[in-house]
């Protein structure tokens, strides 16, 4: 399944505390689970003003629609097209 990196500007996301992350999630997981099994979260990094997620989904139009019915931003959904790390190297 194709794996996309989504870019959301959340203005102090990094500031946001362990509750309202909780809230978050909570408010993601249970939009993916009325989308059914084919749109999957991975993991999110936050930082300062940005979050950027990690999901699987068949294509771009099922993340903006998590994100819709989430009313989370996704200011940039870009599909991975290979992953690499230090063992590419070898």
């Amino acid at each position: 399944m194709p794996k996309y990196v989504i870019e959301r500007e959340i203005p102090g996301a990094g500031s946001l505390t362990t509750e309202q992350l909780k809230g978050i999630a909570q408010t993601s997981c249970g939009v993916l689970n009325k989308m059914g099994p084919q749109i999957q979260w991975v993991h999110s990094y936050v930082t300062t003003d940005k979050v950027y997620c990690v999901y699987n989904a068949p294509n771009e139009e099922m993340i903006r629609e998590h994100a819709s019915q989430g009313g989370f931003p996704a200011n940039s959904v870009s599909k991975v097209s290979t992953i690499i790390d230090p063992t590419t190297a070898e």
